[in-house]
């Protein structure tokens, strides 16, 4: 990408916008075009349409989507599918009509069947069932995939398509509600800490496996794909290592300063059993994960501290 080429990061509010708009700001890009919901709805098929005929973006980082927990998606399915899919749609046409020379798609390791073998390949697409609790968000994903795709071999648009494994960082969610079991975790040991609370309890056995890549990983690989990578095969990116739900618990607490014991609640859902992903093809191209997890938690508790935290409940 030229320094100077206008470049389109579709919500860059979120956890990975955020961060893909740090990196392009790092490495000395002058016209990194960004806009809030409130500007371009993303879901309105003709405000995208006027906003690409206007600002003509020459590269596209399709990062804006709608996320959550297992309890967000178990508890409003169709949001998930419905909003993904119009977003995609929207975007990744509007990018074919108005000349991008590259879109890059964020999808996400969810889309690999719920007992895919471990590590996942990319080739283990579509080989079985999804996970039941977020199969609505994974087939929304999977279309995506497709569309760029289609896109690709009808019209010649260079789309390609980056699968994340389970993220955190900066500008997370941490809402008890809706957020992934990372940032739920950091925000629930540090209340239960000001609280002086003796135990926290965590869902199911804590046995899942786990793999966490740190944002700012996931924006350097972005990055680079978009520099350096325009094959039609999905492209995994993760750190090639993972941990049970347990050993990840057990790991805030420390970083969060929690003294009290960890309660396991088994009425409540583990979800897949193990999801790492198998890194070899971005391994292969020249990319490797750089944040230990220990690291990037604490980096991750720090941000939360100081951005969203009230002095009295950061104590």
């Amino acid at each position: 990408m030229e320094k100077d080429a206008p470049i389109f990061v579709a919500g860059h509010r979120g956890l990975v916008g955020s961060a893909i708009v740090r990196k392009l700001h790092a490495d000395g890009h002058t016209r990194v075009l960004t806009c809030t919901r409130a500007q371009l709805d993303l879901c309105d098929q003709r405000a995208v349409d006027a906003w690409f005929a206007r600002e003509r973006p020459a590269y596209v980082f399709l990062a804006a989507a709608k996320v959550g927990g297992i309890h967000a998606n178990n508890s409003r399915p169709a949001e998930f599918i419905r909003d993904n899919l119009i977003i995609q749609c929207n975007v990744i046409h509007a990018a074919h009509q108005h000349g991008a020379r590259k879109l890059e798609f964020l999808g996400s390791s969810c889309i690999y069947p719920k007992l895919a073998p471990q590590p996942m390949k990319e080739e283990h697409l579509l080989t079985g069932p999804l996970e039941p609790t977020n199969a609505p968000y994974a087939i929304a994903k999977i279309a995506g995939i497709e569309m760029c795709d289609a896109y690709r071999r009808q019209y010649g648009l260079n789309a390609i398509s980056l699968m994340p494994t389970n993220l955190y960082g900066p500008n997370d969610n941490f809402d008890l509600e809706s957020s992934h079991v990372l940032p739920a975790l950091i925000r629930k040991f540090h209340e239960a800490k000001v609280a002086e609370a003796a135990t926290v309890s965590m869902w199911g056995s804590g046995s899942p496996r786990r793999e966490f890549l740190h944002v700012d990983d996931l924006a350097a690989a972005s990055v680079f794909l978009m520099n350096s990578y325009d094959g039609r095969e999905i492209v995994n990116v993760g750190v090639g290592e993972d941990v049970t739900i347990r050993e990840l618990g057990e790991m805030v607490r420390d970083v969060v300063g929690f003294t009290g014991r960890i309660e396991w609640d088994p009425s409540k859902p583990d979800g897949t059993p193990r999801k790492l992903l198998d890194v070899s093809r971005i391994n292969g191209l020249g990319w490797r994960a750089k944040i230990p997890l220990r690291e990037g938690i604490a980096c991750t508790y720090a941000w939360l501290r100081e951005h969203e935290l009230t002095p009295a409940s950061s104590a």
